[in-house]
């Protein structure tokens, strides 16, 4: 089994959802995924807990992050990762880490990679990854669901990291 993981949305939590009326003063920053400062962007609750135990218990070496970005969100994405110790915490390769620059493009990543499983927050990216049969639709933004609503049925949808943990180890809710 292999599981391919997005970032924004996913792993850190989006700005523009922390601050729905604009960035805190002192934040004016146009990028959704990441403040101005990385060390002050929050990830997920428990996302850091919750792949470790992936990592440990269902997934070990073969977990991968795939994110849509530009050079510069790439960039400071790395830096958010590297801030968080994010690879030391969870037991992820940094050698799994990969971007593209289109939605679509995250389809034949996880076609090359094998992914059995994928998390997202875009009901659009999971439409495009055909090869994958366990996709995840975490957290989405209620106006891209309604967009994109004929794709629910290929999708379980989860609000939170222990919740996706219950679905993948049906065993940790019951010992940990």
């Amino acid at each position: 089994m292999r599981l391919g993981v997005d970032i924004g949305g996913v792993i850190i939590q989006p700005v523009d959802q922390l601050y729905p009326a604009g960035p805190a003063e002192g934040h004016a920053e146009t990028d959704t995924s990441l403040l101005a400062d990385v060390g002050r962007t929050p990830p997920m609750p428990g996302v850091f807990e919750a792949l470790a135990t992936l990592v440990d218990r269902v997934f070990g070496a073969h977990v991968h992050l795939v994110s849509k970005c530009g050079e510069r969100v790439e960039r400071r994405t790395r830096e958010w990762l590297a801030y968080h110790d994010f690879h030391s915490r969870t037991g992820i390769d940094p050698g799994n880490v990969h971007f593209c620059r289109t939605r679509q493009a995250k389809a034949p990543i996880a076609a090359a990679l094998g992914l059995t499983h994928f998390v997202d927050d875009r009901l659009e990216v999971l439409s495009y990854l055909e090869t994958v049969p366990h996709r995840f639709l975490f957290r989405p933004r209620e106006p891209e669901v309604r967009a994109h609503r004929e794709h629910l049925a290929t999708v379980r949808r989860v609000e939170s990291w222990p919740e996706l943990v219950t679905c993948l180890v049906p065993a940790a809710g019951a010992d940990g």
